[in-house]
């Protein structure tokens, strides 16, 4: 069955993580109760070394104290993903999370992703 999945990738000053990790756990609740299929949120722990390739805190251009989290959500298609985003953000839990927000959004990168291969 094909999938659709949402990925983000964001720099997070470490001494935010705390705070970002009770704002997601409560974000992926949302998500999952509008319909979500699963919900994840990851920090950086074993980070390619700069030099060798392109690297992750390179790519989310982290500075000093910043870490990387890798984020990504599963929906069954594209149109199923619009739907949740629709309720999800109509949702006011989710702006009160965003307040403040424990990271700089406009340094986010987030795009939408076909599964090509599932495992």
């Amino acid at each position: 069955m094909a999938k659709y999945v949402d990925g983000f990738v964001i720099p997070l000053p470490e001494k935010n993580l705390a705070d970002y990790r009770r704002m997601a756990s409560k974000a992926g609740k949302v998500w999952m109760e509008h319909g979500a299929l699963s919900y994840f949120e990851c920090v950086g722990d074993d980070l390619t070394p700069e030099g060798v390739v392109a690297t992750f805190p390179r790519a989310a251009k982290t500075k000093p104290g910043e870490t990387v989290i890798f984020s990504w959500i599963v929906y069954r298609s594209r149109a199923h993903r619009d739907s949740v985003m629709k309720k999800v953000m109509a949702d006011p839990r989710l702006a009160k999370l965003m307040d403040p927000s424990p990271f700089d959004m406009k340094r986010m990168v987030a795009g939408g992703f076909k599964v090509i291969v599932e495992g």
